[in-house]
């Protein structure tokens, strides 16, 4: 159970930057180049270095370093846990929120 939480919590803190929300959207056409996805942001190569990093220990993204460059790529079900999370806790509020609209029918 505490590994769940660590792994939710690494990847809602990877999804909580739009930095790195961006990555991922771009990383969903394929693989790239870290040097690739960091031109269109405007910061330093380093910081964008600094996102893959996080993105990479949150599970959502592998690297592969062929000769001196390095490929990104996303990590298939890395979402998983995180898409489950939230599919509990919306069931349990669309269950109270119909259970609500039941007890105020009858008022």
């Amino acid at each position: 159970m505490v590994e769940d939480s660590v792994r939710l919590d690494r990847a809602y803190a990877a999804l909580s930057d739009r930095t790195r929300r961006g990555i991922l959207a771009e990383l969903r056409g394929g693989q790239a180049r870290i040097t690739d996805l960091a031109a269109p942001f405007p910061m330093s190569f380093a910081a964008v270095a600094r996102h893959v990093s996080v993105l990479e220990r949150a599970g959502l993204v592998s690297r592969e370093v062929r000769g001196r460059e390095h490929w990104l790529s996303l990590r298939r079900g890395a979402l998983d846990d995180a898409e489950q999370w939230i599919a509990e806790q919306t069931a349990f509020w669309e269950g109270r929120a119909d259970a609500l609209e039941r007890e105020l029918g009858d008022a």
